[in-house]
C-alpha cells in the first residue's frame, strides 16, 4: 500500500518538475503580464494625469478672479508633469517586474549550477 503511495508521490513530483518550465513560460507568463497590467491600471487610476489635464483651466476652489485662475493653472501644470513622470516610472517598474518574472528561473538555475561546480 505504502509503495503505491510513494510511487504516486514521486511520479507527481517528477511530472511537476518537467511541467514547471512549460507552465512558467506559458500560463505563468500570461498571468504575470495580466497582473502587471492590473498594477499599471491601478497606478493610472491613482495618479490620474488625464483627469488633471481635463481640469487644467478650471479654477481651483471656485475662485474665479484672475489671480486664482493663474495660480490654479500653474499648480495643475506642475501636478500634471509630476504625475505623468510618476506614471512613467511606475510603468518602468511594472515592466522590470515582468522581466524579472521571465528571467527568474534562468537566474536561479545559473546560481544553482554555479554553486554546485567547484572552482568556477
Amino acid at each position: 500500500m505504502y509503495l503505491i503511495i510513494l510511487q504516486r508521490l514521486f511520479g507527481e513530483a517528477l511530472l511537476d518538475l518537467v511541467y514547471f518550465p512549460v507552465w512558467w513560460y506559458s500560463g505563468g507568463w500570461k498571468y504575470a503580464g495580466s497582473r502587471c497590467l492590473v498594477w499599471l491600471k491601478a497606478g493610472n487610476r491613482t495618479l490620474a494625469p488625464g483627469l488633471w489635464l481635463q481640469n487644467l483651466f478650471v479654477p481651483m476652489f471656485g475662485q474665479t478672479d484672475w489671480q486664482g485662475k493663474i495660480i490654479s493653472f500653474f499648480m495643475r501644470g506642475v501636478q500634471i508633469v509630476a504625475r505623468t513622470l510618476a506614471l512613467i516610472l511606475w510603468t518602468i517598474i511594472c515592466a522590470v517586474v515582468w522581466l524579472i518574472w521571465i528571467f527568474l528561473p534562468v537566474i536561479a538555475l545559473y546560481g544553482l549550477v554555479r554553486s554546485l561546480t567547484p572552482g568556477v
